[in-house]
């Protein structure tokens, strides 16, 4: 019987995707990227979205560092975009990371679901994200009082899929993997990391991609799903 719930936050309970649209067109509007010949803020977004989740992809493969991600994502995107001063794009990067985590959007009906589920279970978190970014996040998006623990890659010193920041969250929260449930949105990350490790794992496939590996303990494809399995 589960008694520990552990989240991944972005594109899970905090929906990245809305936050961080809005922060690449105020961006947009802020550098004035129409003068540098961007035809739209949906053309630069567009790009950003392609090149921010390859870069993070290297990223849980160890092909680059986060730091790598923060240095080149808007330098790339300047060049997808025919653009070749990259003279602000650490600026730009800055920005971003100010306005992003700041945003409160959640995935349609987490409220809803983490009202259900913090009567009957201990909830923590699981990211791969930073201290003071995913904090930003929870607390602007009201998230915080739901969590007892928010394990990110610096407290962990590791990161998913890496079965040490599993191993690291069960120690913090005194939780024993047969009590223990993983809910994610990366099969990468979220899925094949909790299976490694030995966890339970809700695969929280919005998209339905198929699936061609391990096969996760649940799917689902809309939070409000998880009541019925919990």
């Amino acid at each position: 019987m589960y008694k520990h719930l552990f989240f991944d936050l972005d594109h899970t309970l905090w929906d990245f995707d809305r936050n961080s649209t809005e922060s690449i067109f105020e961006l947009y509007e802020v550098f004035r990227l129409s003068e540098a010949g961007i035809a739209s803020a949906d053309e630069f977004n567009r790009h950003f979205i392609a090149i921010n989740n390859q870069l993070w992809s290297d990223f849980y493969n160890n092909r680059l560092t986060h730091t790598d991600i923060r240095k080149y994502r808007f330098r790339m995107v300047m060049d997808a975009v025919g653009v070749s001063d990259h003279s602000v794009c650490d600026q730009m990067n800055e920005a971003y990371l100010q306005l992003l985590p700041r945003k409160p959007h959640l995935m349609e009906s987490a409220s809803d679901v983490l009202d259900y589920l913090k009567e009957r279970y201990q909830l923590h978190i699981i990211t791969n994200g930073f201290d003071e970014i995913q904090a930003l996040k929870m607390a602007s998006s009201g998230l915080t009082d739901y969590f007892q623990h928010i394990v990110t890659i610096q407290k962990a010193e590791a990161k998913k899929p890496e079965p040490r920041i599993f191993e690291f969250a069960l120690n913090v929260s005194g939780a024993s993997l047969g009590e223990s449930l993983m809910i994610g949105d990366n099969y990468e990350a979220d899925v094949c990391g909790a299976l490694n490790a030995g966890m339970d794992v809700v695969y929280y496939n919005t998209a339905s991609l198929p699936i061609e590996g391990a096969a996760p303990t649940y799917e689902i494809q809309h939070l409000k799903e998880l009541m019925a399995i919990l």
